[in-house]
């Protein structure tokens, strides 16, 4: 019997089961994708509060090594935000890191710490009683635990199992993000981006990488079921710009599709995901654990 199970191996997952780690708690992590996540199309940055926290720890070091820092400030809604003034902080940045390499340092963190972490288990089922919970797996495998903690995301199966709502309203703009390989020159890149946010602000085309952008696109329509995700043909076709602006353009392999829920408030809007590519794009290798 497990003192805690948490589902979800994510950043907050992994980082719960560090700091129970801490305390001697038995835990085990379970997470229902077999392999780590490979996908660069998600956060992209650390504010001050998570690089305090990951200082407190000893870990800042590699996460500065696997990140690029940024000033403070951006562009929110279309709007620049410029960066607050007087912040009480050692840390005055943002520290720009793809969630799956965050993933991979906080996951080795918890296991060198002792928590357990098993890949490819998801969670079916849950029963409640005096003493603990009863965790079913999809398999069959019956797991006890004295608490079990929902860390899986949004379409949370354990709030669902539970009965827990997530209540909002959805958002009114709709916005499709991945990763794309230009083979056109910066110089033109630069020049048609400009154009383009003179009258599209939200629209976003930056380098992330050796030949490798991030693009956000506003996107009138995605998918009638929001659950699946947009393919490369949905991008060109539903979004603004047009698809000869981004023709120089092709979606990058290795980026499995996500979707946010409708209902879901989101800054991306329930909307917002990135496009399945085809075919590999860019020789650039998946996020490595340190």
């Amino acid at each position: 019997m497990f003192d805690v199970i948490i589902a979800g191996c994510g950043p907050t997952g992994a980082m719960l089961a560090a700091e129970l780690r801490l305390h001697d708690v038995r835990v085990l992590v379970l997470e229902k994708e077999p392999e780590p996540a490979s996908s660069f199309v998600r956060i992209v940055s650390l504010h001050s509060r998570s690089i305090e926290i990951m200082a407190m720890r000893g870990l800042l070091d590699r996460f500065l090594e696997r990140g690029r820092q940024r000033p403070l400030g951006g562009v929110f809604a279309g709007i620049p935000v410029p960066a607050p003034e007087g912040l009480d902080t050692d840390h005055p940045y943002l520290l720009g890191v793809p969630q799956p390499v965050v993933e991979h340092l906080l996951e080795d963190h918890a296991v060198a710490l002792g928590a357990q972490v098993r890949r490819g288990c998801a969670v079916a089922g849950v029963e409640q009683d005096d003493e603990g919970v009863t965790v079913e797996l999809a398999d069959g495998q019956r797991l006890r635990t004295r608490y079990l903690v929902g860390c899986d995301g949004a379409r949370s199966t354990v709030r669902k199992l539970l009965g827990v709502g997530f209540p909002g309203e959805p958002s009114r703009t709709d916005t499709l993000m991945g990763e794309m390989a230009a083979a056109a020159p910066q110089e033109e890149i630069a020049a048609r981006v400009a154009e383009t946010r003179e009258t599209t602000p939200v629209f976003t085309f930056a380098p992330f990488g050796e030949g490798v952008h991030r693009v956000v696109l506003p996107a009138a329509s995605v998918s009638e079921d929001r659950a699946e995700p947009p393919t490369s043909t949905t991008s060109r076709n539903g979004c603004a710009p047009s698809p000869e602006q981004i023709s120089a353009c092709t979606p990058r392999a290795g980026c499995p599709a996500s979707a946010t829920p409708p209902g879901w408030p989101s800054a991306t809007g329930p909307g917002g995901c990135c496009w399945r590519a085809t075919r590999r794009t860019s020789t650039r290798p998946p996020a490595a654990r340190a």
